[in-house]
């Protein structure tokens, strides 16, 4: 540690020196000769953040992403209204209980997607007097829904399939029906697919979660199917029911995959691989800095990540100096990251940090 502290000490001051011989420099050329630093009113030089940039190609994105995450998730409000009444009229037309178990997973989602849509607002909405972080968040409560949702379905599906069987099986038209929840599945497939992807591409956990729910749909409507082509082919009855308590099952588990994501999302599970990106790259950016760090903890909102990181600095460091050095590695992490990021920095003494802190705190790094 103590080789460490002189190491950095030494890189720091010569750091220092450096700047002092650009900044006496700069007072012989014209100021187009350093277009990499301006003026302060001082002999100092304070390097240029490309952060304002940074900050208005970023809104400019989020706007996009938010009108495409926005229209995506219109569609598929109104695809999946289309196809509940498609199921619907499959159903009464062959008083299936794979069909009927379908329906209800549609009825389901429909109903999950309305809120999904109000929360996608929500999230937008800037930070208020009130809600001081904003209200992104409330995308892991919408996604916990949505799972919670698909759990009473599932639940749902498997009573009705069990009651069908024990109370005989009427079954009718399966040709037309078959026919229609077939498209529906196909249209289904593609729009779960188009969720998927637009929701990665805008980091909206909300999308995700409405895309993997349409492709579940998807899966379910393809198994009906299959299902009611056995009952066609081999004339056995029972294959319906069957096929509506393999749905069941496959819908439960994917409503508590959903579940669970939300949970640790709330619980701000910090996630290894994020972790070990963000401790890459401050590695290298302090490095340049000539600084340390350590306690790293971070947490995602939905969107973007907040990062709280600890930067220790010779105790001669002048206060403005550490400033400056910390607003350049809150400003180009980032940048770095290439994700939306909220960077909190607390300035610490490298020499005696131990003696200042009367508890010991967190001092970690990701994993």
């Amino acid at each position: 540690m103590e080789v460490e502290r002189n190491y950095l000490m030494l890189k720091f001051n010569a750091r220092r020196l450096l700047n002092f011989l650009v900044s006496d420099l700069n007072h012989c050329l014209p100021l187009t000769h350093v277009p990499a630093c301006h003026r302060t009113g001082s002999s100092e030089l304070t390097v240029q953040s490309s952060m304002s940039v940074y900050q208005y190609t970023t809104a400019s994105e989020r706007d996009q992403e938010l009108h495409d995450a926005q229209f995506a998730m219109r569609l598929s409000l109104a695809l999946g209204i289309l196809m509940l009444i498609g199921k619907l009229t499959a159903y009464f037309l062959t008083h299936s209980a794979a069909i009927l178990a379908d329906a209800a997973e549609s009825v389901v989602h429909v109903v999950a997607v309305a809120f999904a849509a109000f929360s996608l607002r929500l999230s937008a909405k800037p930070a208020a007097p009130e809600f001081l972080y904003g209200y992104e968040r409330i995308t892991f409560f919408s996604a916990g829904f949505e799972g919670a949702m698909i759990i009473l379905a599932g639940i749902a599906i498997l009573a009705a399939a069990v009651d069908k069987w024990i109370h005989g099986l009427q079954l009718e038209n399966l040709g037309l029906g078959s026919l229609l929840v077939l498209a529906a599945g196909i249209l289904n497939a593609g729009l779960g697919y188009y969720l998927l992807r637009v929701g990665r591409r805008t980091r909206s956990l909300i999308l995700e979660a409405d895309g993997k729910h349409v492709l579940t749909d998807s899966w379910t409507s393809f198994g009906v199917v299959a299902g009611l082509a056995l009952v066609l082919l081999t004339r056995w009855k029972p294959f319906d029911p069957l096929v509506g308590i393999a749905v069941a099952l496959n819908i439960l588990w994917s409503g508590g995959q959903l579940a669970w994501h939300s949970a640790v999302g709330l619980l701000d599970y910090g996630d290894p691989a994020a972790g070990r990106r963000i401790r890459e790259k401050l590695d290298v950016m302090c490095d340049e800095l000539g600084i340390l760090y350590h306690g790293v903890r971070f947490r995602t909102t939905g969107y973007r990540q907040i990062i709280e990181v600890h930067l220790l600095f010779p105790h001669l460091t002048p206060v403005g100096e550490a400033h400056r050095l910390a607003t350049i590695l809150e400003e180009r992490l980032p940048e770095e990251l290439g994700a939306p990021a909220e960077i909190v920095t607390h300035l610490e003494s490298l020499e005696d940090h131990s003696d200042v802190h009367s508890q010991q705190h967190y001092t970690g790094k990701p994993a």
